[in-house]
């Protein structure tokens, strides 16, 4: 299990609001901190992937449960 310090539940949302929460939870957190994004949006893991390689940002853990993915996002 991946200790986090938010979490940040995007289900049911579509592009570009899992992206855009994803974006205001990681503002208010500082440098080192995890943030876990539960996502239902087939693309969140391609906007989250280039935004979070254009930000510094590191995907620490990717997980995949059938029309769920599941992102551990630690801030740079």
């Amino acid at each position: 299990m991946i200790e986090f310090n938010l979490e940040v539940d995007a289900s049911g949302l579509q592009c570009p609001l899992p992206l855009l929460r994803l974006k205001q939870a990681l503002m208010a957190m500082t440098s080192g901190d995890v943030v876990k994004v539960i996502a239902t949006d087939p693309a969140a893991h391609l906007d989250f992937g280039v935004y979070t390689d254009q930000a510094g940002h590191q995907i620490i853990e990717f997980i995949k449960q059938s029309n769920t993915q599941i992102f551990y996002i630690k801030k740079r």
